[in-house]
């Protein structure tokens, strides 16, 4: 058993589960905040924590001199499977254009003509992005393919990087737009026709290489109704199920998403009170021991609220009302959003620098959903925190402190990643 002391970490934020102070719920108490800390890793994992000075000894040491620490980010909603250039929306829409759903379909037509090489390329690239920036936990979709060849082609290549380390979680969204092929014009199907064809034969295809299931319920996209076939056929093959909703009006997404108990509900721009109130009251939902360690059920806990900050000021649209959220006891999470057209980042620092800037929460709640939440999000327990048997994924700042985040936005913040133990080049 191989063993590294990383030392000289001047603030270590562990967010101990353990240490949790139910009055707290969304934040941070004093004991998940050391100062003058030391962290041991032992194969892989938080063997232990505590001040510098009572520190074990290891078979290697790091000494990080006086830098901060913090878990790896955990970004549970980016879309990485994609070919082509929106940057041309972009800019439309920065002069005055709207955003809506159909801008989707342009990425569609250079998903599908890529090779799976190339994919697999991009696919790469754009995590070893992510993971430059902190990140350490990283979900991410199908859904520019849109037909069941492509939609398969796209969750086995999220499968194989599953397999060899590289990405955590995979999500099926072929409900992420209705393709032109199934615009019901001239004999041809419509809508329906392509939600039977989503929660059927490419249901069937996906299914073996992802966890979860995810559909677009908005205006433009998918109806509540057609959204809840979409889930339950996705729940009925095992998977756990995700909703981006209430993005661009009172879509219907979250109260589908927490009447189903999904463990997510992703965007929530435009929420009434009854929205607000249905997230918290998912908030003491139980959750379950899942098929393997650190791993919970997904079908159990929380429907976590997941705002999207870096997509709110892309699309310009109001930003999620994280604070209300909160303060009404919803579970929180922040996520990138990475995608082509609304959210061309993967910077979770950005989002939680936007989080505290923009959005009202404290550092510790911010910091809080960009790792704790997300975790819970994604139904895990071994990422998102530095306790006593977490994976050993930490990311230390080139700051003395995590205010420096917000402190000093948009400054190259990231020192040294630490994946699984495992410190990145």
């Amino acid at each position: 058993m191989t063993s590294t002391l990383i030392t000289g970490i001047s603030e270590l934020w562990t967010l101990d589960p353990a240490l949790d102070d139910p009055a707290r719920p969304g934040g941070a108490t004093e004991e998940q905040v050391l100062r003058d800390a030391a962290v041991v890793i032992e194969d892989g994992t938080i063997a232990w924590t505590g001040p510098a000075a009572e520190a074990p000894s290891a078979d290697e040491v790091v000494d990080v001199e006086g830098r901060a620490v913090l878990p790896g980010w955990v970004d549970s909603h980016s879309h990485l499977v994609f070919d082509g250039d929106r940057a041309a929306e972009f800019e439309a829409r920065m002069a005055g254009e709207s955003y809506s759903a159909g801008g989707i379909g342009v990425t569609t037509a250079a998903t599908r003509s890529a090779s799976d090489e190339h994919l697999l390329s991009l696919v790469r690239g754009r995590i070893a992005e992510a993971v430059a920036g902190g990140t350490t936990t990283l979900e991410t979709k199908t859904g520019y393919g849109l037909t069941v060849e492509h939609e398969t082609r796209a969750a086995a290549l999220l499968s194989s990087l599953i397999a060899s380390g590289e990405l955590d979680e995979a999500t099926f969204l072929g409900a992420h737009l209705v393709p032109a092929e199934f615009d019901g014009r001239e004999g041809r199907p419509g809508v329906e026709e392509y939600v039977d064809l989503v929660s059927g034969e490419m249901l069937a295809g996906v299914a073996p290489h992802v966890r979860w299931v995810d559909v677009f319920c908005e205006e433009g996209a998918f109806d509540p109704e057609q959204s809840g076939r979409v889930l339950r056929a996705g729940a009925a093959a095992g998977l756990g199920l995700r909703v981006h909703g209430n993005q661009l009006g009172r879509s219907g997404g979250v109260a589908l998403a927490a009447e189903l108990g999904a463990a997510s509900v992703d965007h929530v721009n435009h929420l009434a009170a009854a929205d607000v109130e249905a997230l918290a009251a998912t908030a003491s939902r139980p959750t379950a021991t899942g098929d393997r360690p650190g791993v919970l059920a997904v079908d159990a806990g929380p429907t976590v609220a997941t705002v999207l900050p870096a997509c709110d000021l892309s699309t310009r649209a109001p930003l999620a009302p994280a604070r209300e959220l909160l303060d009404a006891g919803a579970a929180l999470a922040i996520a990138s959003n990475c995608n082509p057209g609304t959210s061309y980042t993967s910077s979770m620092s950005f989002c939680v620098t936007t989080a505290v800037l923009q959005m009202h929460l404290t550092l510790a709640e911010a910091l809080r959903a960009a790792t704790r939440g997300g975790a819970l999000a994604l139904r895990r327990t071994d990422v998102g925190h530095l306790g006593i048997g977490a994976r050993a994924d930490l990311h230390v700042l080139d700051a003395p402190a995590a205010i420096h985040l917000a402190y000093r936005p948009g400054m190259p913040l990231t020192h040294q990643v630490w994946r699984s133990g495992i410190r990145s080049a």
